[in-house]
């Protein structure tokens, strides 16, 4: 029975808990021990729950297992950012989708790995050490929100909630096969998220389908009081607004998505998604996208530049850890910032400092500013003519454990097609579209204009309605998952 659960859709799961084929219980052990048997070799989880089965209301997902990227807080339970400076830092309060899962049954099996304070690609700068991609654990899963990507894809839990900056929930979801939505801006609230870039950070679900997407999405959307950039309005009902209809559809393919840079498996396969598409009854067209060329230096730099700004309260006075020896008060800081914080998060402390810094911030971070409204201006345009753009998600499949670290300016490009994104507020989705021939998944990446996420969520779903990419499953790593009934691991 547990082998065969984690075959299951979010949606699937929670059906068969309302139906009474499955027990609370049994849902609960079945994520317990799929963790036990993977957590050794993927490292997802920075810290494991032992939740109990509880009341819940109506929501389709009540009682699906879960977990949270360990930069959302939770009351009474360890948040660390994956960083030695948080130590064991246990909030007093909740998130506010902390406590909108809690309300509507969502069970919580842990507290995911990521890279420290979100800063990475990889999933490899975290304190607790890396995460490692179920398909081929000699990979990475993508980052930050790598312990997502890899809990959903090895079937140690249905879905998982993780904060995207640059393509932080989309990556990911791309490397390890699975589907990850950024919302659009201010639909989800960041009460409780701890900050990278605040005019970047997103939170959002990476699942096993579009259609759990947007189940979670029904759930954690909403304005918050709370949350100063939070929108009004009602997003509700993504889920059933997945007719898979999209006769007469508009799509643009940037063409400067696909060129130098790109892999040709990767190529392919993301043009296949249109193909699909087209056969559904959609309007294909490519277009000319040349501010691409101006999104990765300007999201480095913004982002950087608030991470500077917002990680200054990580000074071992008020909460974490502080440094055992110290002379005087600036000592205190210095020493344990350099105890506390880890290479990369150090490297994009100094570069946000240094753009912000007097006789540099015009140069720099003022005409970033700019060069992003440029960007938002250029994708208003395009939404002009276009209901939905398609994109890679990553220019290629998963690296190599240690590569990317070794050579940080190009994993700063492995987000080129997702970080215009996070500075145009808009929403986007990555899901699985194929395999290169190395057996690791490929990501195709639909997005929308702002609070269009109906629109892509419900192209993504007419996707994955044709296709089977997002059922599969990495079969050899960890304990083996159930074989299908012809006796062929899938």
């Amino acid at each position: 029975m547990d082998m065969e659960l984690t075959r299951l859709t979010a949606l699937e799961l929670g059906e068969a808990l309302k139906k009474g084929e499955v027990s609370p219980a049994d849902a609960i052990a079945a994520a317990q021990a799929r963790i036990s048997a993977c957590q050794e070799e993927n490292n997802a989880f920075i810290t494991r729950l032992e939740p109990s089965p509880a009341p819940w209301g109506d929501s389709p997902l009540a009682g699906v297992p879960m977990a949270l990227k360990d930069n959302i807080c939770t009351k009474g339970v360890k948040t660390s950012c994956a960083s030695r400076i948080l130590g064991d830092f246990v909030p007093p309060y909740d998130a506010t989708i902390a406590e909108k899962l809690s309300q509507t049954g969502g069970v919580s099996m842990g507290k995911l790995n990521m890279d420290e304070f979100a800063m990475g690609s990889t999933s490899e700068s975290s304190f607790y050490g890396p995460t490692r991609n179920p398909w081929d654990l000699s990979r990475v899963p993508g980052g930050s929100s790598g312990g997502a990507a890899a809990a959903v894809a090895a079937g140690e839990v249905w879905y998982a909630i993780g904060s995207d900056t640059g393509g932080s929930i989309r990556q990911p979801a791309a490397y390890c096969g699975v589907t990850g939505m950024k919302p659009t801006y201010g639909t989800v609230s960041r009460y409780g998220l701890i900050a990278y870039a605040s005019s970047l950070d997103q939170i959002g679900p990476i699942a096993r389908s579009a259609a759990d997407c947007a189940a979670v999405l029904d759930i954690i959307q909403g304005r918050d009081p709370r949350d100063g950039t939070s929108l009004g309005g009602s997003y509700g009902g993504l889920l059933s607004s997945l007719t898979g209809d999209v006769r007469g559809l508009r799509i643009g393919i940037p063409a400067d998505c696909f060129g130098e840079g790109l892999d040709g498996e990767v190529k392919k396969a993301v043009l296949a998604v249109a193909d699909v598409l087209k056969s559904r009854g959609a309007l294909v067209e490519e277009f000319s996208l040349p501010v691409m060329e101006y999104v990765v230096p300007t999201y480095y730099i913004i982002a950087c530049a608030e991470a500077s700004s917002n990680l200054s309260r990580f000074d071992g006075v008020k909460y974490g850890r502080r440094a055992p020896e110290y002379e005087d008060l600036t000592d205190l800081y210095a020493r344990t910032r350099t105890e506390g914080f880890g290479g990369e998060v150090k490297r994009r402390i100094l570069l946000g400092t240094f753009v912000l810094s007097t006789g540099y911030y015009d140069a720099y971070y003022k005409k970033a500013l700019q060069v992003k409204a440029v960007i938002k201006r250029a994708y208003d345009e395009a939404f002009q003519r276009y209901d939905l753009l398609l994109t890679p998600t990553a220019p290629t499949t998963a690296p190599k454990l240690g590569e990317s670290l070794s050579d940080p300016l190009n994993m700063y490009l492995s987000d080129i097609y997702t970080v215009p994104v996070n500075l145009a507020g808009l929403p986007g989705i990555s899901l699985p579209c194929g395999f290169d021939s190395q057996g690791l998944p490929i990501g195709a990446q639909l997005i929308g204009p702002a609070l269009g996420d109906r629109i892509i969520l419900n192209a993504a779903h007419a996707f994955q309605l044709e296709t089977e990419y997002h059922r599969k499953r990495p079969g050899a790593q960890c304990a083996p998952l159930q074989e299908n009934r012809g006796g062929e691991r899938v």
